[in-house]
């Protein structure tokens, strides 16, 4: 059935709208080995995960094991202090509640820490419209992939939730490549981390708005 289709939803750059924060986060890290800052359009062009493979297009090398420390940690701290300034992406609530009203299921997944990510998602007032909110546990930096085997293993003992018929939001080709790990289908979102024209090379629905995702998210697992 249509309506047994369950989302996972990413959070950084996809229900959560933090770009700003994210792109002067990435120059206060990059200002701390003297890499020139970058733009927004740069950045999108550019990301990926891992994210220290990120670093190595725009160096041309991989960052030490201490520039990297050095970075990230930049990275938190500036990003912390700056994501109060913004807010969930536009019709994000509804969006959520419709989904749910209609009878469908939904969760959370953000390489985010977790003991960042759970505050943050319950202030919005949003955290009763999901199964789960799962934010990253240990070291940061790396792929969602096994995350995301631990996320639906969790769901299908919970409530019985079909990979098969679950679809992954997200805004990053890693999204898209953690969906395919597990057996599921993925939307990639152009309003956070990727250009359209990063995301179109993955082989899965790109869309402009959430309200789109959505859409294809309803008929995708039949497909």
């Amino acid at each position: 059935m249509r309506g047994a289709t369950h989302i996972v939803w990413d959070w950084n750059g996809t229900l959560f709208h933090d770009n700003a924060a994210i792109i002067g986060a990435t120059n206060a890290a990059f200002a701390e080995l003297g890499i020139p800052p970058i733009t927004l359009e740069r950045y999108r062009e550019l990301y990926c995960v891992p994210v220290p493979k990120f670093y190595e297009r725009l160096i041309g090398r991989l960052p030490t094991d201490d520039e990297w420390k050095v970075m990230d940690l930049t990275f938190q701290r500036y990003y912390a202090e700056h994501r109060v300034g913004c807010g969930l992406a536009d019709g994000v609530p509804g969006l959520l509640a419709e989904w749910v009203s209609a009878g469908r299921s939904q969760s959370i997944l953000s390489l985010y820490g977790h003991e960042e990510l759970v505050p943050l998602v319950r202030g919005f007032g949003i955290e009763p419209h999901f199964l789960r909110v799962d934010g990253r546990t240990g070291p940061s930096g790396g792929s969602k992939a096994e995350h995301m085997v631990r996320h639906v293993e969790a769901l299908a003992g919970l409530t019985g939730v079909d990979p098969a018929r679950t679809v992954v939001i997200g805004d990053a080709t890693d999204d898209a490549v953690a969906a395919r790990h597990v057996g599921a289908k993925a939307v990639l979102y152009t309003g956070g981390s990727h250009s359209r024209a990063s995301l179109e090379g993955v082989g899965v629905p790109v869309v402009d708005t959430l309200a789109e995702a959505v859409t294809v998210a309803e008929w995708l697992p039949a497909g």
